[in-house]
């Protein structure tokens, strides 16, 4: 599959489940698995800076920092996507833009920061992704990525990846996009774990940082550009 079939492809995957992704976004980010992440975020990166969300699917994410006194831009691969977040956040300082996170299409230093959750496994190369994000983000700038824990669900459908044939979603470890990250211009800052429901009764104060990840539905990290 060439670089523009996977585009394609993803494109098309994510336009058939937006509108399940968007009957389920506002309770994911307001009381469900990623209700924690803004006020992660907001620890780390002042109001008012200048975000990029990578992968910001129908937008709601990206309309509660604006909420938050930020200065959003979504990016999503998705058009179905895109349209929802445009008429459902609709305002002066909308910006919502499809486009492939692999390749985008922004200024070197645009960025105070970036969010990208559960997107980078959802590209052909997470690796290219990063790179952009080291790009478009300013020296010192954050980034706020979530992966997938090693159990979590929708590591299913990377399966198909053991047949040898092309699968839209490209799953890894967090731990390896931690080194991946380390090894091209990022330092971890912090990070915490969203648990499998499962596991919330296993008690975690002694875990370690391994058995954390193994018990978590997603890895959530904070990391510092170091241009």
């Amino acid at each position: 599959m060439t670089s523009f079939e996977w585009s394609k492809e993803a494109e098309k995957l994510w336009n058939k489940r937006a509108n399940f992704w968007n009957s389920k976004s506002q309770e994911m980010w307001d009381s469900g698995s990623r209700k924690d992440i803004l006020p992660f975020f907001q620890q780390y990166v002042e109001k008012q800076a200048v975000i990029c969300d990578l992968g910001c699917g129908d937008g709601y994410g990206s309309y509660k920092l604006r909420q938050a006194d930020y200065d959003v831009t979504g990016v999503d691969v998705s058009e179905e996507m895109i349209q929802k977040a445009n008429s459902l956040f609709s305002s002066p300082t909308s910006k919502f833009l499809k486009g492939d996170i692999r390749e985008l299409g922004f200024e070197e230093n645009q960025f105070d920061a970036v969010l990208a959750i559960n997107s980078l496994e959802w590209t052909e190369s997470p690796l290219n992704v990063i790179q952009e994000m080291k790009r478009i983000v300013k020296p010192n700038g954050r980034s706020c990525v979530a992966i997938l824990g090693p159990t979590a669900g929708p590591r299913e459908n990377s399966f198909r990846r053991l047949y040898g044939e092309d699968v839209v979603c490209n799953t890894m470890m967090p731990w390896e996009f931690v080194r991946l990250a380390e090894e091209n211009g990022w330092r971890k800052l912090d990070e915490f774990w969203v648990y499998k429901k499962d596991s919330e009764t296993v008690p975690k104060g002694s875990l370690s940082v391994q058995m954390k990840e193994a018990l978590s539905f997603i890895s959530v990290f904070m990391l510092e550009n170091i241009k």
